[in-house]
């Protein structure tokens, strides 16, 4: 089916298109943990993915970091698996598992055949409870996670421009401290920190198992009912509160040099509405606007004026993701070609972006960039994880089924007036933070 709707696509563009409905059955166990199963019968394969409501942003204040530090540590072992033995055995049965931390979740997740989603729900739920962390495994995983940050974030130029835009950003939300942390403070965590992270927050009322793949609902319900229903929930968990955002009132500027940049470049993010539960209109606005200025970078917006008409950019791109539980952010970059100067290409910029909103939208652009999105739905569908992810990421951040049912058609109902009227609202100088990343020159 999906080989043909692609074909059909290629041939005949201007055909609305249909996207492969994926079928979600949810439960709720009595212990409070909600249950998602996306079913997929073209391959005998499953994705188990476990979401708990929890993430950086959600850490004590001068603990950063101790979301993501938990994260490795529940690959350390628990009472009944030895460090190391969870991915060992999921390796052995011809599969494969990883996870990640962002601000508003954690997951943890295997790709296995689907016989062996029984095993898998049983060491997850294992290690849902039972994590057993010693003083040698924390200095372990600490020296890891230190590590990491000096691979991924301390030698890396454009990623601590991002750390520093981000704290500009968010003066008071935890949005703006680092997901892996600060290094002083990551580097005072201990294993009772970890612990009191964990016995909170990893409890089945807290997550959201989604299971995705040649499955029947009734039997991964059986499986969960047998596996988590018996793990005890956090008595007393309360919804998540976080300090937010006082009202921006000016523009915010920072500047970084370092000479291991390749090219420098001028970044601007605005704070922007997330995607909220019965309320997305204004996400799939914001979402389109991203396709329509910097989506492609050779048929958008300010690709055809800043890098074709008048050829003072090498790149250009905007984007925008609204699945966050807290408001978000709309950005933009351009590259400028060597011989313009970065303040010459934010001039340039921003005349473009109010040339886009007084001159409107182009009808025959935007009912292409509807179309990719259509199309780019139908890939997505096509990829179990994926689901599984799309799913989580939703349900973690404050969306419920109906909202990632409804998403696609929202899409495809916006109109040019709604993403003008976005554009307006959220692109204001006041609300947001120009970075410029420098390429200085090396001192001896």
């Amino acid at each position: 089916m999906l080989h043909r709707i692609m074909k059909t696509l290629a041939a005949v563009v201007l055909l609305p298109l249909p996207v492969i409905a994926e079928t979600a059955t949810s439960f709720t166990l009595d212990n409070g943990m909600d249950v998602v199963v996306i079913e997929d019968h073209r391959a005998p394969v499953v994705v188990q993915m476990v979401w708990y409501r929890v993430g950086a942003a959600d850490e004590p204040a001068g603990k950063s970091g101790i979301a993501h530090f938990l994260e490795h540590l529940l690959f350390r072992g628990t009472e009944n698996l030895a460090p190391g033995e969870f991915s060992e055995t999921v390796a052995a049965n011809g599969g494969s598992d990883n996870a990640f931390t962002s601000w508003d979740y954690t997951a943890y997740h295997q790709r296995i055949a689907t016989d062996r989603l029984d095993l898998m729900m049983q060491m997850e739920a294992d290690r849902m409870r039972n994590l057993k962390i010693t003083e040698a495994d924390m200095l372990v995983e600490r020296d890891v996670v230190l590590e990491e940050r000096n691979q991924r974030t301390d030698s890396d130029p454009s990623a601590l421009f991002g750390e520093q835009r981000n704290a500009a950003q968010y003066l008071n939300h935890p949005y703006g401290i680092p997901v892996i942390g600060w290094r002083h403070e990551v580097g005072a965590l201990g294993a009772q920190d970890a612990l009191d992270f964990y016995q909170k927050y990893y409890a089945p009322n807290n997550a959201i198992l989604i299971v995705a793949g040649d499955v029947n609902p009734d039997e991964v319900l059986a499986m969960a009912q047998k596996h988590y229903g018996p793990l005890a929930p956090t008595e007393g968990l309360s919804a998540r509160v976080r300090p937010q955002e006082p009202p921006q009132l000016s523009e915010r500027r920072l500047t970084l040099e370092d000479p291991r940049i390749g090219q420098s470049y001028v970044l601007r993010s605005y704070l922007a509405p997330e995607r909220d539960a019965g309320d997305q209109k204004a996400a799939a606005a914001l979402t389109m606007l991203a396709e329509l200025l910097g989506g492609s970078p050779t048929t958008s917006y300010m690709a055809k004026r800043l890098q074709f008409d008048e050829q003072i950019a090498v790149y250009t791109s905007a984007w925008y993701n609204g699945m966050s539980y807290d408001d978000t952010t709309f950005g933009m970059v351009v590259v400028p070609v060597p011989g313009v100067s970065l303040d010459d290409a934010e001039v340039a910029m921003d005349r473009v972006l109010a040339e886009f909103i007084a001159n409107g939208i182009d009808a025959e652009h935007f009912a292409r960039i509807k179309m990719q999105s259509r199309a780019a739905q139908i890939y997505a569908d096509d990829d179990v994880a994926a689901l599984a992810r799309r799913y989580g990421q939703a349900l973690t951040t404050g969306l419920t089924l109906d909202d990632v049912e409804a998403w696609p058609e929202l899409l495809q109902a916006v109109t040019a007036e709604e993403v003008i009227e976005a554009a307006q609202q959220v692109l204001d100088r006041n609300r947001a933070v120009t970075g410029r990343l420098i390429k200085s020159e090396a001192t001896q």
